[in-house]
């Protein structure tokens, strides 16, 4: 089976109170892309997602098609679409394998059938010597890949995946979300993730949507994005982002009334120059891999600079700043 490529025109939802969650948008996932959608809580990305599942209805005007078939008017059992929630929604009734036969079982497929499909997708998620155990008995991390099996058991047209990460803790969250990515690349479904952090958006999606109340801000890849942010809030939203008033004269921060925006790593400091604006360092901070180094200004402005590991500047010198590559 081919993958899916997924189109929204005019996707939009209004709830029965008359709030907008999703303005009106259009969106094109190509067959076997892996597209993260990004943004703050109450941005709208969960309610998009549940739209393309049939979970919720879309306004009258909006269209959902998979591969050109309209399946705006389909319930969920009938758009081959497999989700994995945020809480994996797993029985603790039931043990590992006859949760991933699950959705088969309620498709009508025989015990011997569903049981070896089920598993077949444990072996894929390294899970098959846990087949007889109980959920509680697993680690969040295995729940997290059982519920990818169970998804993936139905043989999905179109995966999604809202948060599947956030439930663990920091360590597990960064070892799954390479798990994650390789097996995603290896399988070739559409794959749409919902998430709100940054990192993982960049690691999981060939391209990221970031979208900010109810709209869709900006899409491409992770580069892209990072450095030529279409609006304010995706410069603000993706990475950090210094704001200055000032100037900049062959790179070097002087006075000025423009409004300067660049990364942290875009300035270094250096002894004062011949009219420059210049600061002194108020904290230093050693971050392993990096520095942090917060600058007041003479004028009153602060700004934060991640500086390399072997930076030697410390609280109390007087410095100068030189920019790269800002944004006037």
């Amino acid at each position: 089976m081919s993958a899916v490529r997924i189109d929204l025109a005019q996707c939009a939802k209004t709830w029965p109170d008359g709030s907008r969650a999703l303005h009106p948008l259009d969106l094109t996932v190509e067959g076997g892309e892996i597209l993260a959608l990004l943004g703050p809580s109450g941005c709208g990305k969960t309610t998009l997602l549940r739209l393309i599942a049939g979970l919720e209805r879309a306004d009258a005007g909006s269209a959902i098609r998979f591969d050109g078939q309209d399946v705006s008017a389909l319930p969920a059992e009938a758009r081959g679409v497999g989700v994995v929630f945020q809480n994996y929604a797993l029985f603790p009734n039931m043990n590992v394998l006859d949760n991933v036969a699950y959705g088969l079982k309620v498709r009508g497929m025989p015990r011997a059938g569903r049981d070896a499909r089920a598993r077949e997708m444990l072996a894929l998620v390294q899970l098959d010597a846990h087949a007889a155990r109980r959920i509680d008995q697993l680690s969040g991390g295995q729940r997290q890949r059982v519920a990818l099996a169970r998804a993936l058991a139905i043989r999905p047209r179109v995966l999604l995946l809202d948060e599947p990460l956030t439930a663990l803790d920091a360590q597990l969250r960064e070892h799954l979300r390479v798990e994650l990515a390789q097996m995603l690349r290896q399988l070739g479904i559409t794959t749409i993730i919902v998430t709100h952090d940054q990192e993982e958006a960049m690691m999981l999606g060939n391209r990221i949507a970031v979208m900010s109340a109810g709209r869709l801000e900006q899409i491409g890849d992770a580069e892209t994005i990072y450095h030529a942010p279409r609006t304010p809030f995706v410069a603000q939203f993706i990475g950090s982002l210094c704001t200055l008033q000032g100037a900049a004269h062959d790179g070097l921060l002087v006075a000025g009334d423009a409004t300067l925006r660049f990364r942290p790593h875009q300035a270094s400091l250096h002894a004062p120059e011949p009219g420059a604006l210049t600061g002194r360092v108020r904290d230093r901070y050693f971050l392993g891999e990096s520095v942090r180094l917060e600058v007041r200004l003479e004028d009153g402005q602060h700004l934060s600079i991640t500086a390399p590991h072997d930076n030697t500047h410390q609280p109390g010198e007087r410095v100068s700043v030189r920019l790269a590559h800002f944004h006037p």
